[in-house]
C-alpha cells in the first residue's frame, strides 16, 4: 500500500482503534443480557479509541490542530492543517452487538480535505483516498457503481430519532424517492454509507444533521471514487452544512433534485 506518510500515520491510527474497539465489541455482545451498563461501556470504548487516534496522530504531527467527536477542538500551531476525527461512527450499532461501525479520520489542509480513512474492523475492509490519488479498499481501486436508471438504484441514507426535528421532512424525502427506486437502506453509520457508495455498494447517499466528523473522510473517497459530492443546499458548504448528497454521476442530477424538492 502507497500513501503519504500522513496517510500512513493515519492507517496506522485507525488499525490500532480498531483492534482496542473490536475487543471491546466482543464485550458489549456478552453485554445485551442485561439491560445495566452497556451504555456507560460502550462510552469508555469510544473515549479509549479516540485516545489512542490522538496519541498517535499528535505524536505525529504535534503541530496540526485537533477536531474530534469526543473531546473539545484544539487549534494546532500549524493553522493551515488539522486532523477530524470520529473514533466510532455507529455508536447505536456498537451498543446493540451490531458489527456496522467504523472510525473515521480526515486530515483538513486550508479548508479541504486531503487525506481519508474509513476503517471497519469486523470486516477488516479499509477504504482510503488522497486528493488527486483515487480511492481505495484495501489493496483493491474503487469506483462508484455505473447504473444509470434511478429505477436500479439502491441509496443509503439516516433516520431521525429521539424527536428530532427532521422527521417530517425525511418522510417527504422518502415518498418522493421509493417510487421510483430500487430500495432506501438505513444501517447507522454515515463514514459508511459514504464508503458503501464510493465501493459501488450504493448509489447514492443523502443525510441532513451531521457533523464534520462524520462525513469529512467520506466526501473525500467518494469524490476520489469518481462520484459527485454536494450539499443538499445546493449554494452550502457540506462539511459546514452537514447536509450532504452524493452519487454516481449519472444519476446525480435527478436524484438532487428529488432531494431538493424540484
Amino acid at each position: 500500500m502507497q500513501g503519504s506518510a500522513n496517510l500512513n500515520v493515519m492507517i496506522k491510527a485507525a488499525r490500532k482503534a480498531g483492534r482496542s474497539l473490536a475487543k471491546d465489541f466482543r464485550e458489549v455482545e456478552n453485554l445485551q443480557v442485561s439491560t445495566k451498563g452497556a451504555g456507560d461501556f460502550v462510552s469508555k470504548a469510544d473515549l479509549s479509541a479516540e485516545a489512542i487516534i490522538r496519541e498517535e496522530l499528535m505524536e505525529a504531527r504535534p503541530n496540526y490542530g485537533w477536531c474530534a467527536e469526543e473531546s473539545t477542538e484544539v487549534a494546532g500551531i500549524d493553522p493551515t492543517r488539522r486532523w477530524i476525527v470520529d473514533p466510532l461512527d455507529g455508536t447505536t450499532n456498537y451498543l446493540h452487538g451490531m458489527p456496522h461501525w467504523a472510525i473515521s479520520i480526515a486530515l483538513e489542509h486550508k479548508g479541504e480535505i486531503v487525506s481519508a480513512v474509513i476503517y471497519d474492523p469486523t470486516k477488516d475492509e479499509l477504504f482510503w483516498a488522497e486528493k488527486g490519488s483515487g480511492a481505495w479498499m484495501n489493496e483493491s481501486r474503487i469506483r462508484v457503481s455505473g447504473r444509470h436508471r434511478m429505477i436500479e438504484a439502491v441509496f443509503a441514507t439516516g433516520l431521525p430519532f429521539a424527536g428530532s426535528s427532521d422527521l417530517p421532512t425525511t418522510l417527504k424525502d422518502l415518498a418522493r424517492l421509493l417510487p421510483a427506486t430500487a430500495g432506501v437502506r438505513r444501517w447507522g453509520s454515515a463514514a459508511l454509507d459514504l464508503a458503501y457508495v464510493a465501493a459501488g455498494r450504493f448509489d447514492g447517499y443523502w443525510e441532513r444533521r451531521l457533523n464534520v466528523w462524520d462525513i469529512a473522510a467520506g466526501v473525500l473517497i467518494v469524490k476520489e471514487a469518481g462520484g459527485f459530492v454536494e450539499a443538499i443546499n445546493k449554494d452550502g458548504n457540506v462539511l459546514e452544512d452537514g447536509a450532504v448528497l452524493c452519487a454516481n454521476e449519472p444519476i446525480f442530477d435527478t436524484f438532487a433534485k428529488v432531494i431538493r424538492g424540484a
